[in-house]
């Protein structure tokens, strides 16, 4: 914020997130072309949730978050490709394809995270053939002995598929100088998470979600200082509290909702201090370690210190446990569970979730959301009823 020292004038200056609004929501990419004229470099698209981005950016591609058409894209021909009982994402990410607003993409990623995201993978390989799609084989099994090593020998293959694509060659030295990029920008991120759990009323959550957003979009060493900027401009915000309930939001880690329905949610009542929007980019509590292989400190990093994930099959930490502990850090008056329709992981969790809230006296609320949702009325007035209940109980 900026004060003219004058008689009464004062000009405000718009907060960072603001001024890339527009970009976040451009399905055609203009964050990535733009990168591609200055740097002759092309991008790689990784679908949610969870990619080796670092292995991606070693390789010579910016790796770029793949988060389907959202309500800006009129599916017209991806339909016909798969069944219509899936989330939306897997339909409109196909679309994007079709409309030709994946032209920046030289490889696809995608991750054993769920049936469709698998059948996904082999359907844009037979529709797109110029892109090379990549699969990664994330371990299911977290306690196996073997899971580090599997893990790393896994991410080899994927870079070694990656250069071949570029023709690059990399070294450790490249890749510890990746993990040093990406380990800035998620401690960022981190950061910018931290100060909305303390003080959401001078960081929205419609805020944060741009600032995320826009780390899938920019290369790591170029949206780094724009989060740093605006963690700086949110702690000289002065704004008071609003008799608002504090909740955790879960459930969106895959499809991503609306911006203006997250927006909405806030505006009924809510301060959200913790959710699980595109947490592949935020995945590791701490930095990846620079020391050693860095193929097994990245193995390590996913295996054994990320945050909790509905599609990470990690039984040593059960997943409603860690939700609860973070409600309880936060001192969140209650959970709202914002699931995407058709989302098996999720509607698995949720059973998980509805168990752990009763038994620990956290009040919650269930809401079913698609990509392409243009009206918010039915969820604005649920969320200000479960307000009131909250308020004036």
């Amino acid at each position: 914020m900026s004060r003219d020292i004058g008689m009464t004038t004062t000009i405000e200056t718009p907060f960072p997130a603001a001024r890339y609004r527009d970009v976040v929501e451009d399905r055609d990419f203009p964050t990535v072309r733009d990168y591609a004229r200055r740097t002759g470099r092309a991008a790689a698209g990784c679908y949610p949730v969870y990619g080796p981005f670092e292995l991606v950016r070693a390789a010579g591609l910016l790796p770029v978050g793949l988060f389907g058409g959202g309500n800006r894209i009129e599916i017209a021909h991806a339909d016909s490709r798969f069944q219509s009982f899936i989330c939306s994402i897997v339909k409109s990410t196909m679309e994007l394809g079709f409309q030709e607003k994946l032209g920046p993409f030289k490889a696809l990623l995608f991750e054993s995270i769920c049936d469709p995201a698998r059948n996904l993978a082999s359907v844009m390989s037979r529709n797109f053939a110029d892109q090379k799609s990549v699969y990664v084989h994330l371990p299911q099994n977290m306690t196996s002995p073997a899971a580090v090593d599997y893990l790393a020998s896994e991410y080899r293959r994927v870079l070694a598929e990656l250069c071949a694509v570029t023709g690059a060659t990399v070294t450790a030295d490249d890749l510890r100088a990746n993990l040093r990029s990406y380990n800035a920008m998620r401690a960022a991120l981190r950061d910018l998470y931290a100060f909305r759990g303390r003080r959401p009323e001078s960081l929205l959550t419609g805020e944060l979600y741009t600032l995320t957003r826009l780390a899938t979009l920019m290369d790591p060493d170029e949206v780094t200082p724009i989060l740093r900027e605006s963690l700086a401009a949110a702690n000289e915000r002065e704004d008071r509290p609003k008799d608002r309930i504090r909740v955790v939001l879960i459930g969106a880690f895959c499809e991503q909702p609306p911006l203006e329905l997250v927006e909405s949610i806030e505006e009924s009542g809510c301060y959200i201090v913790d959710d699980d929007f595109m947490l592949g980019w935020r995945l590791f509590r701490r930095d990846v370690p620079l020391d050693g292989d860095p193929f097994v400190a990245l193995a390590r990093a996913y295996l054994d210190d990320s945050l909790h994930l509905s599609t990470k099959h990690d039984l040593r930490v059960p997943r409603a446990k860690a939700i609860v502990e973070s409600a309880r850090a936060l001192k969140a008056d209650a959970a709202i569970c914002l699931i995407a329709k058709f989302c098996e992981p999720g509607l698995f969790d949720y059973a998980l979730y509805r168990k752990a809230f009763d038994e620990n006296a956290i009040p919650h609320l269930y809401l079913e959301f698609e990509e392409k949702m243009w009206l918010y009325e039915k969820i604005r007035t649920e969320v200000e009823t479960f307000v009131e209940s909250m308020l004036f109980r």
